[in-house]
């Protein structure tokens, strides 16, 4: 049977490891070759490592940074960030990579998520979605929550899955560094609309949260920032994770949850 993932989801800007508040004033917070150390210590379901300038700037995949990523990764590893051919995606994958995360691509030409499933295998492309709540439901937006696309989260995830897709990363922009909780409005549409393995990020600020977003959806990636970043009322900046004995406590309670589809 699948277990829920708790995942810590890192941001790199300009080479270092920072945190955002809205998709907006990033805030610099350590090394992140120093963080998949820790993280590997604190034995973590897996990671995702999101480079949030590639795209805006229009450049490549940073190769070097992802090779080192995966030589020290001793969890799955996910790396997104500049990604627009399959080409890229394989060579990613090369490099020591579980998963590729695409986000902009998928919205300016989706067929690319086709090629990429069958360069690497469905299991191994994650399509990201960046949403902001509005009077017509939840927003798409792209280009590090930079652009408007003028679509709904319901047309790109239906598409996405049709396409090939074989997990959907949803992005509370809205949420985003909050630490208030996820928007499980949000979850629970995201879970209505597909059949595909879901991960939810943004908001999380305590474990609660996490227990609350498992038993709204079940079987889930619950992915965070802020929570694995910063401790204490301040923001302190210290990479932590969930103990073992707690992780499989808040999973042991949960449990039975529905099983994930392949």
């Amino acid at each position: 049977m699948l277990r829920p993932r708790i995942t810590p989801c890192l941001l790199v800007h300009n080479g270092g490891l920072v945190k955002t508040v809205g998709f907006t004033a990033p805030r610099y917070v350590g090394d992140p070759l120093n963080a998949v150390k820790i993280f590997n210590e604190k034995e973590a379901d897996e990671l995702i490592v999101l480079d949030i300038d590639a795209s805006v700037r229009g450049t490549e995949p940073n190769y070097r940074l992802i090779a080192n990523l995966a030589v020290e990764c001793r969890m799955p590893l996910c790396y997104g960030g500049g990604i627009k051919t399959a080409e890229q995606a394989k060579r990613i994958v090369g490099l020591g990579v579980e998963k590729v995360s695409i986000s902009s691509a998928a919205i300016e030409n989706p067929t690319v998520i086709s090629r990429m499933a069958e360069e690497v295998g469905s299991q191994s492309v994650i399509v990201v979605f960046d949403v902001r709540r509005s009077r017509r439901g939840y927003e798409v937006w792209s280009h590090n929550g930079s652009r408007q696309t003028g679509k709904l989260l319901d047309e790109v995830v239906r598409s996405a899955e049709s396409l090939g897709a074989g997990e959907i990363l949803v992005n509370s922009i809205d949420n985003d560094g909050q630490m208030t909780g996820y928007d499980l409005a949000l979850a629970k549409r995201l879970r209505e609309l597909t059949s595909l393995p879901m991960t939810v990020l943004g908001g999380a600020g305590s474990v609660d949260d996490i227990r609350r977003l498992i038993e709204t959806c079940g079987v889930v990636g619950a992915a965070a920032g802020s929570l694995f970043v910063f401790k204490g009322p301040y923001r302190a900046v210290l990479i932590n994770y969930l103990g073992p004995a707690l992780k499989e406590d808040l999973i042991r309670r949960l449990a039975p949850a529905p099983v994930e589809q392949p």
